[in-house]
């Protein structure tokens, strides 16, 4: 599971990225700086996690994670092959949430690709490559599924019917409406991989002055139905190299939201549809994500595949009704821990332990 940072040349997508990472990765003021994508692992916040470490006495705590891709910037042509565009397409194709990056700040130290700051006309380029890539992706398939419809295949029948549904609609610019389409052909949309109907939100770059503010209030009005936040990637930069403690207070001196960068990850891991649940003990108190609907079984095979191949039972409390009891043995007394089986599914901040034979 990952997410694909992506946006037009210098809106900001590295700075973010470092933020996120505070990793090192190439930035600059010109276009494809980047060209292979940076890849890191982002930890996911969960103060629960810390409490948790308490209560158990863990000697280390280790956090769940999402790995990230920065994507080098796109172009207006970008479906056709301009600016390096067919490999930049290839790597979004690769992941599962797309990260819009759009530039809400003014620097003339900074040069826009079209020569003007304009957050709407920005993803309005980037939309239309992505749904120009679909179309011609689309229409390759078509002639395959023509092919074979003429032999007699009826899945291929069915499957042209649907490619030349989609691309009808996409050519009049519409990504919508396609829910009931996409549960009674999910195999085909699968093998498609579509880009424009990946799972995306749009995170709005800014700096902090007036500027910014009133171009992030014009992204707002224009995008109203899609999921936005909001983050200052060159000031969380400059953040890191303060201590962790003066940001916080550096922030709120500025009026500036911090839950920014945190917000982001957290609204990423949601769209990838995981979960988390808790491992814990006195070595370790550790979170790890799993896909929304999955069995215990499943979570204990994200542990060690031993856990999966001897699994005996599990037992479980949920995190909340912990922290609200505030230990362990006192749970235990109160028969507050719960005996599954293999087949039960997963909840959210599940604090699991795994009764195995080898």
């Amino acid at each position: 599971m990952q997410v694909g940072i992506i946006g037009l040349p210098n809106v900001g997508k590295s700075t973010i990225f470092n933020a996120l990472t505070k990793a090192n990765a190439s930035v600059a003021s010109y276009p494809f700086c980047t060209i292979e994508p940076n890849i890191g692992l982002i930890y996911v916040p969960d103060p629960n996690l810390n409490e948790l470490a308490g209560i158990y006495n863990s000697e280390k705590i280790t956090y769940a994670s999402i790995k990230f891709l920065d994507v080098a910037g796109l172009v207006k042509g970008a479906s056709k092959g301009e600016g390096l565009g067919n490999k930049f397409l290839a790597h979004i194709r690769e992941v599962d949430v797309v990260a819009h990056i759009v530039r809400c700040f003014v620097d003339d130290n900074v040069s826009h690709i079209s020569q003007e700051i304009n957050p709407e006309s920005d993803i309005e380029i980037i939309n239309t490559e992505l749904l120009l890539a679909d179309i011609e992706a689309l229409e390759r398939r078509r002639e395959k599924f023509t092919g074979l419809a003429k032999s007699g295949d009826l899945n291929a029948r069915n499957n042209l019917e649907t490619v030349n549904y989609l691309i009808g609609l996409f050519n009049k610019g519409s990504i919508h409406d396609v829910t009931d389409l996409y549960e009674k052909n999910t195999e085909l949309f699968l093998e498609l991989n579509l880009l424009s109907l990946k799972p995306a939100l749009y995170v709005a770059n800014l700096n902090d002055d007036e500027q910014s503010s009133v171009l992030y209030k014009k992204l707002q009005e224009s995008i109203k139905k899609r999921e936005i936040v909001k983050i200052y990637g060159k000031l969380e930069n400059e953040l890191l190299e303060l201590p962790e403690e003066e940001r916080a207070s550096y922030r709120k001196e500025l009026g500036i939201d911090s839950n920014g960068l945190n917000s982001f990850i957290l609204k990423c891991y949601g769209m990838l549809n995981l979960i988390t649940f808790y491992t814990i003990n006195e070595n370790e108190a550790r979170a790890w994500s799993l896909t929304r609907g999955s069995k215990v079984i499943d979570a204990a095979g994200k542990i060690h595949s031993d856990m999966q191949k001897g699994f005996i039972k599990a037992e479980v409390i949920n995190c909340n009704e912990l922290l609200s009891i505030g230990s362990i043995h006192k749970a235990k007394e109160d028969g507050k821990i719960r005996i599954e089986g293999r087949e039960y599914q997963v909840k959210d901040k599940d604090i699991i332990l795994i009764k195995f034979a080898v």
